[in-house]
């Protein structure tokens, strides 16, 4: 199968990150049993036969521009089952209302010697794939509440999955004591899917998994609240499924996670900070900046902001968990946080918004559009990016850095001219300009660039 593009790779967090107060989800959720359209399958079937119910549901990429996003999201529904490799998967698919499910087989490793899963045109009645890799086994079926079954006859095995709401700990770490040669383990949410080696698992198998899954599930909210997915149209309708977290088992040098098409990745050595409630809660913003490239819309995005609107989402974890901004770490070279090094600044020779700020600094701004225009700033911008869906390649950046100055400027209904291009010294064009004064819109009472956190 054809790759995904390039991911989006960050650096890996320094080990001596401090830690930071926070609260843990308050809200409970519950997982889906058996797939009825959900995400998890409960507790593993014993080996033989095992019933799958899937609902059927628009496709990652149909989300994918129905959101405006840059990526598409997940759209697999589990099964908790693992194939081994090169063996008969043997299974029968009804489909209720004309609507053939699509198997997969594997796990997501792009940097890997096996870097996908791989996808197998199913027919209804009885079906026997064999995979070459084995791997976890997956659904997806596409459309908008069709209903199909498989039946399971032979070929698979239990993995141990600890389902939120159906799965208790007593009974996730005997499927641990039991299903040792299964090389897979998965963690289940409502929105999420954890896949992780064994191995990986076995690192922090005495963790709270209904605390660590409750945790992820109010990151996720965080992150679908920012993006104002809130429901009120049907284009504002948070993403079909949920969202998949994987153990990959390389990364470049430097790298200490990515975002691509359908999955965040995280290397043996991120688990600490994405599979412990206390290293989730208080050093998580690897995985919450790689959950928002999964939430980053493309009309304001040029190649420029890939690493800097992400961090919208990060930062609205962050107050979501309690902590503490990270746009106010101190430099100790400086006694800077990154509002005061930003301002310093302005004015200066030759600024430019790219070049003469640093990754934070240039989060300043995005910040400070909400700090000057309320909270749901950033919501109300989606939404309308949402509702217009303007379309420009990912190679015109003018463009792009328009869409950011015009649209925040509606949203705040203010003509933010002097900010963005002044102030800031973003790259906005004469056409930009123009735009901008075409909207008539009157001069803020109070100079967003001057607010902090």
């Amino acid at each position: 199968m054809r790759r995904a593009h390039k991911p989006l790779d960050v650096p890996a967090e320094p080990s001596g990150s401090p830690s930071r107060r926070a609260v843990l989800a308050t809200a409970a959720a519950t997982g889906a049993a058996l797939a009825v359209g959900g995400l998890g399958t409960g507790t593993a079937q014993a080996a033989g036969d095992l019933t799958v119910r899937l609902v059927a549901r628009p496709s990652a990429e149909a989300e994918r521009l129905r959101l405006g996003q840059a990526l598409r999201g997940s759209e697999f529904q589990t099964t908790g089952r693992y194939v081994p490799p090169a063996t008969a998967l043997r299974f029968n698919v009804l489909p209720h209302d004309g609507v053939v499910p699509t198997l997969w087989i594997g796990q997501w490793d792009y940097y890997g010697t096996v870097t996908e899963p791989r996808s197998y045109q199913l027919k209804p009645g009885a079906n026997t794939v064999t995979d070459p890799y084995g791997g976890p086994v997956y659904f997806t079926l596409e459309g908008l509440g069709q209903r199909a079954t498989v039946r399971f006859k032979s070929g698979s095995v239990p993995m141990p999955v600890f389902t939120l709401g159906s799965t208790t700990e007593a009974d996730y770490q005997s499927l641990l004591d039991t299903y040792t040669d299964v090389p897979v383990v998965e963690l289940h949410g409502p929105r999420s899917v954890v896949t992780l080696t064994r191995d990986g698992a076995l690192l922090y198998r005495d963790e709270d998994h209904a605390a660590l899954l409750r945790l992820l599930e109010q990151i996720i909210e965080a992150e679908s609240d920012i993006s104002g997915l809130d429901g009120s149209k049907p284009v504002h309708r948070p993403k079909a499924g949920g969202y998949h977290f994987t153990e990959v088992s390389v990364v470049p040098s430097g790298v200490g996670a990515y975002a691509t098409h359908g999955y965040n990745g995280f290397p043996r050595a991120y688990l600490d900070r994405a599979t412990t409630v206390e290293g989730l809660r208080t050093r998580g913003w690897g995985l919450y900046h790689e959950l928002g490239h999964l939430h980053q819309q493309m009309a304001y995005k040029p190649s420029g902001l890939t690493e800097v609107t992400v961090n919208i989402y990060s930062l609205a974890v962050q107050r979501a968990l309690g902590q503490p901004s990270n746009l106010l770490t101190v430099d100790p070279k400086t006694g800077l946080n990154y509002f005061q090094s930003a301002r310093a600044k302005f004015g200066m020779a030759g600024l430019t918004y790219e070049k003469s700020f640093g990754a934070y600094e240039q989060l300043v701004p995005l910040r400070q559009l909400e700090l000057a225009f309320g909270a749901d700033f950033w919501p109300r911008m989606h939404k309308l990016v949402r509702e217009e869906n303007p379309q420009s390649d990912s190679t015109e950046a003018a463009k792009r850095y328009r869409a950011l100055a015009t649209y925040a400027s509606r949203v705040a209904e203010r003509d933010l001219t002097d900010f963005f291009v002044t102030t800031w010294a973003f790259p906005i064009d004469a056409e930009g300009r123009a735009e901008l004064a075409a909207l008539h819109l009157p001069r803020p009472t109070t100079d967003p660039a001057t607010l902090t956190d």
